[in-house]
């Protein structure tokens, strides 16, 4: 059996994290076992499923620049003392250098570097993010990514172009799949039964972009008495967004769900999903809410990857509210068979199932070998 550390935040339920689940729960954890790198203190509500299936969560001093050498150490000495990591697969953006560079120096031959993302948030580590993006691959051997336009950010269009790999932020589609008996339970038990809403899942902060996402709900709510806004997720932007949906008036339409294990039934009450993200990879949520056959309106600064179904279209950040208004009230009351999402999203490549054994087949043979998967 090889194992394959994975270089993360914490095993938080977002969206990365829950795609390296999906996978975690569907390869042969006989032949292949997963370890985790938290890079922060904070415990996940993955943690305690990761042990039960085998894994193990390592702690690290934290992505601090003053920590670099106790982290080199750190990193240095676990993967001596656990010869059976052959692989180390960082998912940290830019700030994935430092692990990939403490596995280069402690002798692993392959060292993945995965994109998830188009852009940099800018926060005070920027400037030393925009010198870790340089170096990332360097450290690296493989240069993985969520999508196209992920991969050509982080490593450039020549090196994508020879040779980056997209691993698909695939799903376990039966979970997602429209189910029109749970819709009514969870509409009748929290009050939605003539209520047309409005999804949407992610993470409270500058790039899922909730606050022009309140203005657009503004503008449909004008026209639609009856809509109501559906937000999943936790973050350090929670407080502030509730306090603007107060100023608009809109404290008992919009619905802060926090975070929640049930989020496929959730997308059952929906009527349409949207994410007007400020920048996106390709986003799991994305491809979980086209599963559930809702339309779906995205950013035009979410890749184009992301159309997987005919329901799903872009809209621009400059357009104003009233038209992204108009675009997401067009979809109500229209007569839609849902239950064909799942399907057209297997079809796009995005089935646990399917994706799952060739990720399997990808690690064996790179830890044999030493060669990716091209």
């Amino acid at each position: 059996m090889i194992r394959v550390l994975h270089s993360v935040s914490n095993m938080a339920r977002a969206g990365i994290e829950t795609m390296l689940m999906n996978y975690y729960r569907e390869v042969d954890r006989s032949q292949i076992q997963f370890d985790f790198l938290a890079n922060k203190p904070v415990p996940g509500e993955y943690d305690d499923e990761i042990r039960r299936m085998g894994g193990r969560v390592f702690v690290s001093p934290g992505l601090n620049p003053l920590h670099y050498p106790q982290y080199k150490r750190f990193v240095g000495e676990l993967l001596r003392e656990n010869p059976d990591i052959r692989i180390v697969h960082a998912h940290n953006e830019a700030m994935g250098y430092y692990a990939l560079q403490s596995a280069k120096g402690a002798g692993i031959p392959v060292r993945i570097a995965h994109a998830h993302n188009t852009q940099i948030i800018r926060d005070y580590k920027y400037p030393l993010k925009l010198v870790c993006k340089q170096l990332l691959p360097g450290a690296a051997t493989e240069y993985w990514s969520c999508g196209r336009d992920a991969g050509i950010y982080y490593f450039g269009e020549k090196r994508w172009r020879e040779s980056g790999f997209i691993l698909h932020n695939a799903i376990d589609l039966e979970r997602f799949r429209y189910q029109p008996e749970v819709r009514r339970r969870l509409r009748a038990s929290h009050g939605l039964e003539e209520a047309f809403v409005l999804g949407h899942v992610g993470r409270f902060n500058f790039q899922k972009n909730h606050s022009r996402l309140l203005d657009i709900f503004a503008a449909v709510a004008k026209a639609a008495p009856e809509a109501r806004l559906a937000l999943i997720g936790v973050g350090e932007l929670e407080q502030e967004t509730k306090e603007k949906a107060r100023s608009l008036g809109l404290e008992d339409k919009v619905l802060f769900l926090g975070q929640m294990a049930n989020v496929n039934e959730w997308y059952q009450a929906m009527d349409c999903f949207v994410l007007p993200s400020r920048f996106e990879g390709l986003p799991v949520v994305g491809v979980e809410a086209q599963a559930a056959g809702l339309p779906c309106f995205f950013s035009q600064q979410v890749t184009d990857e992301i159309l997987l179904t005919p329901e799903a279209c872009r809209v621009s950040l400059e357009a104003d509210d009233a038209q992204w208004a108009r675009k997401i009230l067009a979809c109500r009351g229209q007569d839609r068979d849902r239950t064909q999402g799942a399907e057209l999203v297997r079809q796009a490549g995005f089935d646990i199932h399917v994706e799952g054994r060739k990720l399997q087949e990808i690690y064996l043979k790179m830890a044999k070998s030493g060669n990716g998967p091209r």
